[in-house]
């Protein structure tokens, strides 16, 4: 594909893909014009580097969270969707976690969710300080629990490039965790019911209960209003 046909909604579609496929470490100007049909040096006359790049297909994913009406009446179901929305996304998306502790991002995708996000604690009347306090709370705890996915997604992809069988070596993993477990009562108790769980992840319902007690420990004037920040980046 010619430059002058590549436009760059093409090209950070095509990035998003790259990117969900084989994750940060797979992005480059060289796959990323493969799956194109252009030269590498076609896709520099619309984006300057890879850091741009990753800039640009985070701002997209970040638009595809659909944003909840606001209202007073129940403040905790809208802040849950938005949370849920996120997390979902973020799933979607493994590699943004990654990005987010690499790469410096920005743009009007993510201040569109955290605008709503802040307007859904200040119409419950929170105020200005409490409100960036809530928001940054629910945003880095979905960002936590995605984690695991995250790095799960990668690990596989490292080992996948490696040439080793990344389920074999999962499985070899949790088995020499459950052998290290063995001296500690609680762990040990554990390996063989529900509560044990596969490499990187929580237990079930986990993500559900901690949001539920987040947002059961937040109300209007019931936060520590020392100055902070508005929202995390994260």
């Amino acid at each position: 594909m010619p430059r002058d046909t590549l436009t760059p909604e093409q090209i950070v579609r095509t990035a998003v893909e790259l990117l969900d496929d084989e994750g940060l470490e797979g992005l480059n100007m060289r796959s990323l014009g493969r799956r194109l049909g252009a030269a590498a040096t076609a896709v520099y006359w619309h984006v300057k580097n890879k850091d741009d790049l990753v800039l640009l297909a985070a701002d997209r994913v970040w638009r595809e969270v659909e944003l909840p009406e606001l209202g007073p009446a129940d403040w905790r179901g809208t802040a849950t969707v938005m949370a849920d929305r996120l997390h979902t996304m973020l799933l979607r998306h493994p590699w943004l976690v990654q990005a987010m502790g690499s790469h410096l991002l920005h743009g009007t995708g993510k201040a569109r969710y955290d605008d709503h996000l802040l307007g859904v604690f200040e119409t419950a009347g929170f105020g200005p300080q409490e409100a960036d306090q809530a928001a940054g709370a629910l945003v880095t705890y979905v960002f936590g629990n995605a984690l695991g996915a995250s790095t799960m997604a990668s690990l596989s992809r490292k080992l996948r490039r490696a040439g080793e069988d990344a389920g074999g070596r999962v499985e070899e993993t949790l088995a020499k965790a459950a052998e290290a477990a063995q001296p500690f009562p609680r762990l040990r108790a554990r390996l063989d019911t529900a509560a044990a769980t596969g490499y990187a992840d929580a237990p079930d319902g986990t993500y559900r209960v901690g949001l539920r007690a987040l947002l059961d420990g937040l109300r209007p004037g019931g936060t520590d209003t020392a100055p902070g920040t508005a929202v995390s980046a994260c």
